[in-house]
């Protein structure tokens, strides 16, 4: 059964043009092609990257930190309270009594939800981190391509596919980023939980599987292409959270703007009409479209329309900068190609309970008769039951 499923999997007519077969792509000759096994590697390399990561966050991120200024921030807890500490839990059985009066019981909710808050310093490193990898990991890129001839001429991608031979720079440009997505898969569970974490997951997952497709079809040539477009702007996204964090106003707006005009530029000029139409056209010429055509250029269409609606968003916030208009209360985020949101403002303050908190409070105040409601209650939220 697993024998049949995996010859399968790996049939030639799935992933290989006619008339070719894997055999074709054997080493011979001092020539070197890509193969599946060859991505065992970034799994330890993955761990590799989550103890490199540590490290950093340690040495370098925190007392960058502190440098610019970025402090955690003192944070009341809330006091021991069993009852309330189960429901807020839980959210399930209504607690009977607490011996707390409505205002108390609406400070210890705001106290305990900021207990869970991920600290000022958290999101420094984390961004830090991405920002140094991202940067390196562009100009390790360009590097790997503009001396190919291919960065000048999108037709030689496609010259001689797909028996096209790879260089070491290649290979660890492939792995190094396929190593660093898996790293960002592992760690997600532990890093600062956003609203999209599901969709974190989904767009990780669907990187390390694009990444991995393009690099045993051998699509090589055009994914260091992509990934090295990717890369151009999101260090500068990542740069901006970073004086976002720090309180840097102005200087936070100004690199959003230069990562704005950049990503329109990359993933709505260069990417449709350069990158695309090289993977949807030139290919025809040579050969007859088979599955790894199909399936790459469908992903590659998936991954244009999120850009669109990423462009979208950014612009919004880009016209509300020129403007002028106060965004600190801003609903809206940007998402880089890594999956990350960015508030564009700083982190509010926590003054008021949150709309997640008003609904705990109350739920469990209006499970008891003896507390009255709070004075943010909405209208004709304490009528009698």
């Amino acid at each position: 059964m697993l024998r049949t499923l995996y010859d399968y999997f790996w049939w030639e007519r799935l992933w290989l043009p006619v008339n070719l077969t894997w055999a074709d792509l054997e080493d011979r000759d001092g020539r070197v092609y890509a193969k599946a096994s060859d991505l065992y590697i970034t799994l330890p390399l993955a761990l590799l990257f989550l103890i490199i990561r540590y490290f950093f966050e340690l040495y370098v991120a925190t007392p960058l930190a502190a440098l610019l200024n970025v402090k955690e921030k003192t944070r009341l807890r809330a006091p021991p309270n069993a009852t309330l500490e189960h429901f807020y839990l839980t959210s399930g059985k209504q607690p009977k009594q607490s011996g707390l009066s409505g205002r108390q019981v609406e400070r210890w909710f705001r106290r305990r939800r900021n207990q869970d808050r991920p600290s000022l310093l958290k999101k420094f490193r984390e961004a830090s981190w991405r920002f140094t990898f991202y940067l390196i990991a562009f100009i390790a890129g360009m590097a790997v391509i503009v001396d190919k001839p291919w960065f000048y001429d999108m037709k030689k991608v496609w010259e001689g596919y797909p028996v096209q031979s790879t260089v070491p720079s290649q290979y660890w440009y492939y792995m190094i980023e396929l190593s660093f997505y898996w790293s960002l898969l592992f760690s997600i569970a532990s890093d600062v939980k956003r609203k999209d974490f599901k969709e974190q997951i989904i767009h990780h997952v669907a990187t390390i599987i694009l990444i991995s497709f393009s690099w045993f079809a051998n699509y090589i040539r055009a994914g260091t292409l992509i990934m090295a477009l990717h890369d151009s702007s999101d260090y500068l996204l990542e740069s901006a959270k970073m004086f976002n964090y720090a309180g840097w106003k102005n200087t936070c707006n100004n690199i959003f703007i230069v990562f704005a005009i950049v990503f329109i530029i990359t993933r709505l000029v260069i990417l449709p009409f350069w990158i695309l139409h090289c993977t949807l056209v030139y290919p025809l010429e040579l050969y007859p479209a088979f599955f790894g055509y199909y399936f790459f250029n469908s992903m590659m269409g998936v991954l244009q329309l999120l850009h669109i609606f990423w462009a979208y968003l950014i612009l919004r916030m880009a016209h509300k900068f020129i403007t002028g208009k106060e965004l600190l209360h801003s609903p809206y985020r940007v998402t880089s190609s890594s999956g990350e949101n960015f508030k564009l403002w700083g982190e509010r303050r926590e003054k008021k309970p949150s709309s997640k908190e008003d609904a705990l409070c109350i739920q469990w105040l209006h499970s008891s008769k003896a507390v009255p409601c709070l004075p943010h209650c909405p209208p004709r939220s304490c009528s009698p039951k």
